[in-house]
């Protein structure tokens, strides 16, 4: 069978033991995997009101590729508690269903104003609909900045970020953007998001 420690190996292994709840396995070769794309990609998401749209989205971030996802306790938000256990174990599933080796980090719900306070590494984003405030094409930006090790990307709710909020994140450093012509529900955006960085970090 095969293992994985979510760190970055694969490990072929055996069974030993079974009883219920538990086993043992005997490790037969260590296969460390080189991560699918370059840097870190993180998503930082407004939650849905259905939670269950949330558990969609983190199973497929998982099969496309991500590293860090946190949730983001907005003005505009539906939903403002979100039990992070329940969806590690779906994030888990996707894990072994893709074949991936690194398991994201999933981080529980946060003010917008506290995680802007903190100093996320690489370049910073945030997608919103305003055309009144000038935006580029996510791509864009991420082919323009393909030697970039990090970056992290801003979803906001089905209500949108308010104004305010794109103001402050634009003055703590983050790059003001869309994502194409079309208006996406918040997981749409934030899987097309994904797939944009991962794309353009491959």
């Amino acid at each position: 069978m095969i293992l994985m420690d979510g760190v970055g190996t694969f490990f072929l292994a055996e069974v030993t033991m079974a009883v219920p709840h538990h086993c043992g396995f005997r490790v037969l070769e260590t296969m460390p995997q080189q991560p699918q794309w370059k840097g870190k990609l993180h998503i930082a998401i407004a939650p849905t009101k259905m939670i269950d749209r949330m558990e969609w989205l983190l199973e497929k971030m998982t099969e496309v590729g991500i590293d860090e996802v946190s949730f983001l306790d907005c003005a505009n938000s539906e939903r403002r508690v979100v039990k992070t256990e329940r969806l590690d174990k779906i994030v888990v599933s996707a894990m072994k269903q893709s074949r991936k080796a690194w398991k994201p980090i999933i981080n529980g719900i946060q003010s917008f104003p506290d995680f802007l306070s903190h100093n996320t590494n690489g370049k910073r984003y945030i997608a919103h609909c305003y055309s009144e405030i000038p935006r580029t094409y996510l791509f864009d930006e991420l082919k323009a900045s393909c030697s970039v090790e990090a970056a992290t990307v801003l979803i906001g709710p089905e209500g949108d970020f308010t104004v305010d909020e794109v103001n402050k994140a634009m003055a703590e450093g983050y790059v003001s953007v869309h994502l194409g012509d079309s208006r996406l529900r918040t997981e749409t955006a934030a899987l097309v998001a994904t797939m944009m960085m991962h794309l353009s970090n491959s």
